[in-house]
Protein backbone atom coordinates (compact mmCIF):
# COMPACT_ATOMS: atom_id res chain seq x y z
CA UNK A 1 0.00 0.00 0.00
CA UNK A 2 1.38 3.43 -0.92
CA UNK A 3 1.50 5.93 1.98
CA UNK A 4 1.69 9.46 2.14
CA UNK A 5 3.44 11.62 5.04
CA UNK A 6 0.63 14.57 6.32
CA UNK A 7 1.41 16.83 9.56
CA UNK A 8 -1.25 16.42 11.97
CA UNK A 9 -1.71 18.52 15.20
CA UNK A 10 -2.17 16.34 18.94
CA UNK A 11 -2.23 17.69 22.65
CA UNK A 12 1.51 17.05 23.80
CA UNK A 13 0.11 14.83 26.89
CA UNK A 14 -1.95 12.76 24.45
CA UNK A 15 1.17 12.16 22.00
CA UNK A 16 3.39 11.17 25.26
CA UNK A 17 1.09 8.78 25.80
CA UNK A 18 0.50 7.25 22.48
CA UNK A 19 4.32 7.17 21.60
CA UNK A 20 4.77 5.08 24.91
CA UNK A 21 1.91 2.49 24.06
CA UNK A 22 2.99 2.33 20.47
CA UNK A 23 6.10 0.66 21.30
CA UNK A 24 8.46 0.01 18.88
CA UNK A 25 5.67 -0.94 16.12
CA UNK A 26 5.87 3.13 16.02
CA UNK A 27 4.10 6.15 16.17
CA UNK A 28 2.77 5.96 11.96
CA UNK A 29 1.28 2.30 12.76
CA UNK A 30 -0.39 3.09 16.09
CA UNK A 31 -2.04 5.92 14.15
CA UNK A 32 -2.56 4.09 11.25
CA UNK A 33 -4.52 1.22 13.11
CA UNK A 34 -6.39 3.99 15.49
CA UNK A 35 -7.83 5.78 11.80
CA UNK A 36 -8.70 1.91 10.60
CA UNK A 37 -10.78 1.82 13.02
CA UNK A 38 -12.15 4.39 13.21
CA UNK A 39 -12.86 3.78 9.83
CA UNK A 40 -14.84 0.94 10.34
CA UNK A 41 -16.69 2.71 13.14
CA UNK A 42 -18.00 5.67 11.30
CA UNK A 43 -19.00 2.91 8.29
CA UNK A 44 -20.74 0.79 10.75
CA UNK A 45 -22.62 3.77 11.83
CA UNK A 46 -23.60 4.37 7.95
CA UNK A 47 -24.96 0.63 7.87
CA UNK A 48 -26.64 1.38 11.04
CA UNK A 49 -28.62 4.45 9.74
CA UNK A 50 -29.34 2.76 6.56
CA UNK A 51 -31.13 -0.62 8.44
CA UNK A 52 -33.08 2.17 10.18
CA UNK A 53 -34.29 3.70 7.33
CA UNK A 54 -35.08 0.46 5.96
CA UNK A 55 -36.75 -1.18 8.68
CA UNK A 56 -36.96 1.63 11.17
CA UNK A 57 -35.73 2.30 14.61
CA UNK A 58 -34.23 -0.35 17.52
CA UNK A 59 -36.12 -0.87 19.88
CA UNK A 60 -35.14 -0.41 23.54
CA UNK A 61 -35.89 -3.81 23.66
CA UNK A 62 -33.76 -5.47 21.29
CA UNK A 63 -31.10 -2.52 22.20
CA UNK A 64 -30.76 -3.85 25.84
CA UNK A 65 -30.84 -7.45 24.76
CA UNK A 66 -27.71 -6.29 22.70
CA UNK A 67 -26.04 -4.49 25.18
CA UNK A 68 -27.01 -7.96 28.03
CA UNK A 69 -25.03 -9.99 24.79
CA UNK A 70 -22.06 -7.87 24.61
CA UNK A 71 -21.99 -7.84 28.64
CA UNK A 72 -22.11 -11.53 28.51
CA UNK A 73 -19.03 -11.99 25.69
CA UNK A 74 -16.72 -9.39 27.82
CA UNK A 75 -17.49 -11.30 30.59
CA UNK A 76 -16.51 -14.56 29.30
CA UNK A 77 -13.51 -13.17 27.23
CA UNK A 78 -12.14 -11.49 31.00
CA UNK A 79 -12.76 -15.52 32.11
CA UNK A 80 -10.46 -16.79 29.18
CA UNK A 81 -7.93 -14.43 30.03
CA UNK A 82 -8.02 -14.96 33.36
CA UNK A 83 -7.46 -18.96 32.84
CA UNK A 84 -4.72 -18.13 30.74
CA UNK A 85 -2.96 -15.76 32.43
CA UNK A 86 -3.26 -18.31 35.39
CA UNK A 87 -1.99 -21.31 33.23
CA UNK A 88 0.97 -18.90 32.00
CA UNK A 89 1.81 -18.15 35.99
CA UNK A 90 1.73 -22.11 36.15
CA UNK A 91 4.09 -22.61 33.47
CA UNK A 92 6.68 -19.77 34.54
CA UNK A 93 6.64 -21.50 38.06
Amino acid sequence: MATKKVTITIPEELLDEIRSEAGERGLSAYVTEALERQREHDRMRELVDWLEQEHGPITKEAREAALAELDEIDAEHDRRRAQRDVAAQDVAA
